[in-house]
């Protein structure tokens, strides 16, 4: 049977990892595997802001986003970042095509409940699978940047654990693996923090509600949580820096958080 996933990755992340984990992702894609993946950029935007001089807020983890910051956004994540990583993967032998959510309609989106506080941010309605299902059946991997389209031809900002989620469940992949700087979710456990080798969604619930989860990674679980709701069997969080991360995530385990669908409690 064809094994795919997908792949989040913050652009920041990305730029950092080393040769070595777009090497695995190389052998992954020589040996049939299919990878997909969905980027961020979120500190290329801020300094690009800050550049332009154009101010720049956040409410919950999301960027408020006016007309001038969208146009930034767009700039920065499906132009410069979007190519980037398609670069860093094709001199390091693999074949990937860059796009964003607004070519083909990729990323069909919505305004946020709070959009008169937030702005051009969107969830997503629905995603253009086929497109996809198109640019790997060429051989490529896809690398996606989230930014929505709606039927108007309106833009929107899509936070990109939101958007890896929706694609992940869309293509009905059995894993999306989410490459960050830290080496999972952390628990503190007798005055030390600890990697939870797996964690049902109940437990990041009362994570979150505790406190213990905070920031940026609550995007990052919620999006994992919207995934496995699809069909998607597990979401594994962990860092790029680790060596053979990409190919134990994909293959073996063991490595980082998995968040695996919530089972009844045995009492």
């Amino acid at each position: 049977m064809e094994q795919r996933f997908v792949m989040k990755c913050g652009g920041s992340t990305l730029a950092a990892l080393p040769d070595d984990f777009f090497g695995e992702l190389r052998e992954l894609q020589q040996s049939g595997v299919k990878p997909v993946i969905v980027h961020g950029g979120g500190p290329a935007i801020s300094e690009t802001l800050t550049k332009l001089g154009i101010e720049t807020e956040f409410v919950n983890g999301l960027r408020k986003t006016n007309d001038d910051v969208l146009d930034v956004v767009e700039m920065v994540l499906a132009g410069r970042i979007n190519k980037e990583i398609v670069r860093k993967i094709g001199t390091n032998g693999a074949q990937a095509l860059g796009l964003s959510g607004v070519d083909g309609g990729l990323i069909q989106a919505r305004p946020v409940a709070n959009a008169s506080e937030i702005g051009f941010v969107g969830d997503v309605t629905d995603v253009e699978s086929g497109i996809i299902e198109g640019i790997m059946g060429m051989g490529y991997i896809p690398v996606i940047a989230p930014i929505g389209i709606d039927a108007s031809g309106q833009r929107y900002n899509i936070n990109a654990d939101t958007a890896a989620g929706a694609v992940a469940s869309h293509l009905g992949v059995e894993r999306m693996i989410v490459v960050t700087d830290v080496p999972g979710i952390l628990k503190t456990v007798n005055g030390e923090k600890q990697v939870l080798p797996s964690v049902t969604v109940e437990e990041i619930e009362e994570m979150i509600a505790s406190g213990e989860i905070y920031g940026g990674m609550i995007p990052k679980v919620r999006a994992a949580i919207q995934c496995i709701q699809g069909r998607v069997r597990e979401v594994v969080i962990v860092s790029g820096q680790e060596a053979g991360v990409l190919t134990r995530a994909v293959r073996e385990g063991g490595v980082g958080t998995r968040i695996v669908q919530s089972k009844q409690r045995q009492v």
